[in-house]
């Protein structure tokens, strides 16, 4: 599920960042030969993501290492609980312990909230989704674990999918101009979602042929009338300010997708360590 392309050049740039030229520690207190065990410990309970992204970074300063997991990505593990062992040269473990974890942590904190979002709706026919408020650099790695803990992507980059916002409907002239002139120049293949904010602009998406409409920051009573408007018509979308406590009300109206910026724009990084034993 990972491009480990994309993965391996996140980490030599996370490694660079930390070592410019030596560890000037490490590397004056710890001879080459020496080899240690270390384990990664769950603080807290959560959801686990990132575990190979966290090994890889070990296996780039040590081809040798050895990792042991004791769980497995989307797992749900309890505080205490031992989650990995790893075995490879001391100054590796020390050198890659920073960037290990920030990576791991921020994975798990994402996958942790991901599938709080789930499994609150998990008996409603909608999707969970992600959106682009990833961190600059990492949302390959964000966007995965957003599925690991349960839910779904929305497009990864502004090339995957059109999606025409407020902005661009008011730099175009309207909804409809918009439409048509993105769709007599795109390929048959590619989607066009518009965001919409009323009924009527609604009506005008969905006349003038989008395929996805976005409910945005609207009001219950007028989602429930899009959703009769639309429903069969077109991939209805809600998206906005939405929380873990509006989240059944909006599934309930019986839209298709409900997007959540704050399944990785704000998420808290779940607490983990590593130790040399």
């Amino acid at each position: 599920m990972l491009n480990w392309v994309l993965v391996d050049e996140i980490i030599k740039n996370g490694l660079k960042e930390d070592i410019n030229n030596i560890d000037i520690t490490t590397d004056n207190l710890i001879d080459d030969e020496s080899i240690s065990v270390a384990y990664m410990l769950a603080k807290e309970e959560g959801v686990i993501a990132g575990l190979y992204v966290a090994e890889r970074v070990f296996k780039i300063l040590d081809k040798n290492v050895n990792v042991k997991f004791n769980v497995k990505d989307g797992d749900k593990v309890e505080k205490g609980t031992v989650i990995a062992e790893i075995k490879a040269h001391t100054k590796a473990i020390l050198k890659g312990e920073r960037l290990a974890l920030n990576l791991i942590q921020r994975m798990s904190g994402i996958a942790t909230i991901s599938r709080k979002y789930r499994d609150v709706v998990k008996d409603f026919p909608v999707r969970i989704v992600d959106t682009r408020k990833t961190t600059p650099g990492l949302r390959i790695l964000e966007k995965y674990a957003v599925r690991i803990g349960g839910c779904h992507n929305h497009r990864y980059n502004l090339s995957e999918a059109v999606m025409i916002k407020d902005n661009h409907i008011k730099a175009v002239g309207g909804i409809r101009e918009a439409i048509l002139k993105v769709k007599d120049k795109i390929p048959h293949t590619i989607k066009v979602e518009v965001e919409v904010e009323s009924i009527t602009e609604l009506k005008e998406a969905i006349d003038a042929g989008a395929d996805i409409v976005m409910l945005d920051n609207m009001e219950l009573e007028d989602m429930k009338k899009a959703v009769e408007i639309g429903k069969g018509k077109v991939i209805i979308e809600a998206s906005g300010g939405i929380t873990l406590d509006k989240l059944v009300q909006i599934a309930e109206v019986g839209v298709d997708v409900i997007s959540v910026g704050a399944l990785t724009h704000s998420v808290k990084a779940m607490d983990i360590s590593l130790s040399i034993i």
